[in-house]
């Protein structure tokens, strides 16, 4: 059993469950960002653990925790892919968009999903994206940014945070916010999803 497995069972026990071949796709991922991340910069985390723990496992704990009724998925700002491709592979019913304006980062988002149904890659700016979708996602895009698509994107939002942002976000009045869930791994971070409500209503 190679580490990446190892680590993976051992720090998602109770919180979610891949198939061997899910897990095939985890690792073929990290291969594959490792080597672009020669390249271009796609993640500043070099520690093997630490990039198997804070980019894998937390965005799979992230998706283990998205509500079945979110089917159409759009992950902003996608840089290496997460959440959006962790969340593909552990929920294949839903569609996921990866939108990154970054070029080289989508040439690699492409290449990272070449020949998977559920997931397409949007290179261009989240703004200039005209579609709708049931969810937006972010992990490394700043969390006010990301609720301004809120609701003309998609009418909720699930977000990777840091507790300092948790406490903003939680300030604004047309998003309704689960109770938010600390990451097992990631110091003072935390899961939020929330949905809108229109004023007055």
């Amino acid at each position: 059993m190679t580490r990446f497995r190892t680590l993976l069972d051992e720090n998602l026990s109770g919180i979610c469950t891949l198939t061997d071949a899910q897990i095939e796709h985890r690792e073929g991922h990290f291969k594959l960002l490792s080597h672009w991340n020669q390249r271009i910069n796609l993640t500043s985390i070099r520690d093997f653990d630490t990039a198997v723990l804070r980019h894998y496992c937390e965005s799979l704990f992230f998706a283990a925790r998205l509500p079945k009724s979110f089917v159409s998925i759009a992950d902003i700002g996608s840089g290496a892919g997460f959440p959006g491709i962790p969340i593909a592979v552990l929920r294949p019913d839903c569609r996921v968009t990866l939108i990154e304006s970054v070029q080289k980062k989508a040439l690699f988002l492409r290449e990272a999903t070449r020949g998977w149904e559920n997931v397409r890659v949007v290179a261009r700016r989240a703004e200039d994206v005209e579609e709708r979708f049931d969810l937006i996602v972010a992990r490394a895009v700043s969390p006010k940014e990301v609720v301004r698509l809120v609701p003309r994107l998609a009418p909720a939002v699930g977000l990777l945070a840091g507790e300092d942002d948790r406490a903003n976000l939680l300030k604004i009045k047309d998003i309704v916010w689960y109770p938010s869930e600390k990451s097992p791994w990631g110091e003072r971070r935390v899961i939020l999803i929330g949905h809108h409500v229109p004023r007055g209503t």
